[in-house]
Formats: C-alpha cells, structure tokens, sequence
C-alpha cells in the first residue's frame, strides 16, 4: 500500500473528509470561549481550543470505528469504513486515537491546572462514548456530554473556574445533540435495530420528531437563560431567533422520516450552531 493511501484510510478513520462532526463539536466550544472571553478570547485560547476540537473529534472516531468494527459490517452505510473492512487493524487505529489523543492534551499543557484536570473526564467521555449504545436508550444524551465538555473547559482555561452559565450552556448542547443526532439516528434506525444497538430514534419510536422538536425547543430556551445570566442583549436572542427558524426548517425536512431528508437535516445543525454564535460574537461587539 502506499503512502499516498494509507494517509486516504487515515481521512476516512478520522472523517477528516466529513467535517460535519468537527464543526457540531466546535460550534458549542467558540460558545463557551467567546462568553468566557467576554467577546474577547485571547487568540491562543482560540487556537488551543479549535485545534484540541479538531484533535479529539479525529480520535473520536477512530476509537468508534474500533468499538462499532463488528456492528459496522452489518450496515450499507458503514461497511466500506477501513477498521471494518480490514483496510485498518483494530491494534492500528486504537494507535491513531492514542496520538491524536496525545497531541491534544500537549496542546493545552500551557493552560492552567483546572483545565489539566478537566481533560481527564474531557477525554474519558470521548472514548467511552461509542460502548454507550450498547447499553444507553438515549446514547446521544453522553453525546452531548461528550462534545460540549470544550464548553467547562474553555472556561477553565480563560477564568480558572466554571461558573454555572458553562454547565448551562453545557445542558444546551445536550438537548441540542439529542435533536441532530436522533435525527442521524432516524436514517440508521431499521439497521440499529436488526443489530441490537440502542439510539434516541428507537426510544423515541413513534413520537421521534415531536421529541427532536422539543429537543430544540428546551435547547433555545437554556441559551435564553444563559443570556439573562450573561446581561445579553438584541444580538444575542437575534441569533437564537435564527437558530429557532432553522429548526422549524429542520422540522420540514424530517416530518416525513425520509431517510434522505433527515440526513440532510443532521448536516443542516451546522447553521444551527452557527446562528448561535454568531448571535454571541455579533452581541459582544454591539457592546
């Protein structure tokens, strides 16, 4: 195999050539680092933070590919990943995870000791997430835990403390994780169910779209909150009044349970994420 390959399977382990993920886990992290900057972070906190991003979801996924290696095989959507099709040891791309993992954490080492510390759990969450569906009825609530931990941290890292605004924009990105990945849970929902894994869209079952509604609905007003707690203003609710239309979109897409249109919907949250932040960084300079 050579070099020019072998770093193809890399991508496809990592899902560096789908940076959906990426951006649904950086969206809530510049959350958290813009409120705790005030609107202004210093750069290398910025830096530190989408580049960690960017680190911890690759090694994410390779540590679920290796978890998912025998259920993967069973389902047309996944079958062609490399750990599953032997492209890629299992031994391989635990090894992948491992450095990734590690560069991560060496990124953050000039940071203070509440941020070391909360890069343990930050990084347990990351790797024990992909087992959680085998025993989890709503997996995509650790999700969320998983993916907005860079929300504690950021503020570790800029106050040396974690006011409770983080841990409510923290239970924010929990609903929110819940809405955008029942919606990917409804695309894979018969083949979750023939292998016997848990997701949202089975526990859900019938009354899936209504609960990612109200998902989006207790996601909107958590961040409502958040902004009363911060002293927001009209740039602030302007952004959750855009995310709150894309989620009436995202309710267009997925009333039919076409498994086309739901997907599109999940890959639509990065406007979603978006919207939010740019309300935060738009209200900080209006102030």
């Amino acid at each position: 195999m050579t070099l020019a390959e072998r770093l193809s399977l890399y991508l496809q382990l990592t899902r560096l050539n789908r940076p959906i993920g990426i951006l649904l886990l950086l969206w809530p992290t510049l959350w958290g680092v813009w409120i705790a900057g005030s609107g202004h972070p210093a750069w290398h906190i910025v830096l530190i933070f989408v580049l960690g991003t960017v680190l911890m979801r690759s090694a994410g996924c390779a540590i679920n590919d290796y978890a998912d290696r025998d259920f993967d095989k069973h389902v047309q959507r996944t079958r062609e990943r490399p750990v599953t099709s032997g492209r890629i040891s299992p031994r391989e791309a635990l090894w992948v995870a491992a450095c990734l993992a590690l560069t991560a954490f060496v990124l953050i080492l000039p940071l203070n000791n509440l941020t070391l510390q909360l890069s343990f759990p930050a990084v347990l969450l990351a790797t024990s997430y992909p087992y959680t569906k085998r025993f989890l009825a709503i997996p995509q609530a650790y999700l969320g835990i998983a993916f907005g931990f860079g929300i504690p941290m950021a503020f570790a890292a800029q106050l040396g403390s974690v006011p409770m605004v983080a841990w409510l924009l923290l239970a924010a990105n929990v609903c929110w994780a819940i809405a955008y990945d029942t919606e990917y849970a409804m695309v894979d929902r018969d083949d979750d169910a023939h292998i016997g894994i848990h997701s949202s869209a089975l526990w859900f079952g019938s009354y899936d779209v209504a609960a990612v509604m109200v998902c989006y609905v207790i996601t909107l007003a958590l961040l409502a909150s958040a902004g009363l707690m911060i002293g927001a203003g009209i740039g602030y609710y302007t952004g959750l009044v855009l995310a709150a239309c894309i989620a009436l979109y995202h309710y267009t897409l997925i009333k039919s349970r076409n498994r086309e249109q739901c997907f599109k919907a999940f890959l639509h949250n990065n406007w979603f994420g978006a919207a939010v932040f740019a309300g935060i960084a738009a209200d900080y300079l209006i102030r």
